[in-house]
C-alpha cells in the first residue's frame, strides 16, 4: 500500500461551496471567517479530502469563506 494514496471519499468544489453557503445562510459562520473554519462542520476523516480539493482549486485555508462561495445574490433588489 502506498503512503501517498488519497482516501476514496471525494468532495467536489461545488459540494464544499454548497456546504459553506448553507452554513453562512443559517448564520452559523460568517463570510469573513477563514475557510479552515469549515473543519468544525466536516468530519475529521473527510477534512483531508476537502483540503486536497481546495488546494487543487487554488484556495488557501486562510482565504475567506466569502472568497470561496462568491458574491451573494439578492432577490429583492
Amino acid at each position: 500500500m502506498s503512503v501517498n494514496t488519497l482516501p476514496s471519499i471525494r468532495y467536489s468544489l461545488n459540494e464544499i461551496k454548497d456546504e459553506a453557503r448553507q452554513l453562512v445562510e443559517k448564520g452559523v459562520i460568517s463570510r469573513q471567517q477563514p475557510i479552515y473554519t469549515l473543519c468544525q462542520y466536516i468530519p475529521a476523516r473527510e477534512w483531508i479530502c476537502v483540503e486536497f480539493e481546495l488546494e487543487k482549486c487554488d484556495f488557501l485555508l486562510r482565504d475567506r469563506i466569502g472568497d470561496l462561495i462568491g458574491r451573494e445574490n439578492w432577490d429583492n433588489d
